[in-house]
């Protein structure tokens, strides 16, 4: 039977509000100076802030395609990338807001009524084989560096497992696969809930939302980085350049804890140099920090009703 036309008027307007916040999320994640990472303020890498905003328009509405599956929108969303940027711009990223997207399409109007995270779990379940393939093209489109291979279920074979068990396979290994493994506990816990006490004290202070979406984005980076090694780097430059960058961001991450704006210290800004001088950028953290000001603002409205 038709769904009736004020349901399918919600839907679209939640898809509108959701594709909105992933693009919105990806902005504040580029204002964000972040240490050892792209932003406006300081290219490095051999990219620029505008190719990240690039990405996020183009993979913004495939990401958000209505009734899709995850390994869907995230095959479709970096396809859509790749045909305007020609680097890996957001494959982390992708992966981590693809089931945060679909999550909240099942939250919508005449949807069951779960929390965010609930929904997100359920999501994960329901993954299978055919996520995996599309998920694992997705990847061979992106070709992310220092990926190399592995004994079970590597990128360059088909798979032959679901796309969380998969995932499950190098969540030891790589901290957005363990997003999929563990239900996305990262993303709520340390990053909505230090995201949310960043944004609420500088929206406390005066600033106006993104100002305060940007220190929160701050914020939330030093607490991904010095709680566990980058796997970017790891992946890319070794554990023990990892666990360097990881004690360096200590420091940074009391200072945000304790509500100082990391910004205002020229020290930031030469710490973000360092560690591009050096070659090091933490990349998953940065991909997590996107993921949780995603989840943070659905989680903060809710749904259409």
């Amino acid at each position: 039977m038709p769904e009736p036309l004020a349901g399918a008027g919600a839907r679209a307007t939640e898809a509108e509000r959701v594709r909105r916040a992933f693009v919105e999320a990806c902005t504040l994640d580029v204002l964000a100076r972040k240490a050892g990472n792209v932003s406006e303020a300081s290219p490095g890498h051999g990219m620029h802030a505008g190719l990240f905003l690039q990405s996020a328009e183009a993979a913004a509405a495939p990401l958000c395609m209505a009734s899709a599956r995850v390994g869907e929108r995230i095959e479709a969303a970096v396809r859509a990338t790749r045909s305007v940027v020609r680097c890996n711009t957001n494959l982390g990223i992708v992966l981590l807001c693809a089931p945060i997207v679909a999550a909240q399409e099942r939250r919508a109007p005449g949807g069951p009524g779960l929390s965010l995270a609930a929904s997100i779990r359920a999501v994960l379940e329901a993954l299978d084989i055919d996520d995996a393939r599309a998920a694992y093209r997705a990847i061979a489109l992106a070709r992310p560096a220092g990926l190399g291979s592995v004994p079970e279920q590597d990128v360059d074979a088909a798979p032959t497992v679901g796309l969380r068990v998969a995932m499950a396979m190098a969540a030891g290994r790589d901290r957005i696969a363990r997003q999929y493994a563990e239900a996305f506990d990262d993303v709520f816990d340390p990053g909505v809930a230090s995201f949310e006490a960043a944004r609420d004290r500088a929206l406390r202070r005066g600033h106006d939302p993104r100002a305060a979406g940007v220190q929160a984005i701050q914020a939330t980076f030093v607490e991904f980085l010095a709680a566990w090694p980058d796997s970017h780097i790891a992946r890319k430059q070794g554990d023990a350049a990892a666990h360097s960058v990881m004690a360096e961001a200590r420091p940074w991450r009391e200072r945000a804890r304790r509500g100082d704006p990391l910004e205002a210290d020229p020290a930031w800004a030469a710490w973000d140099e360092s560690l591009k001088a050096r070659g090091l950028n933490p990349g998953t953290s940065a991909d997590l920090c996107v993921a949780t000001a995603l989840a943070a603002s659905l989680e903060a409205v809710g749904t259409v009703s």
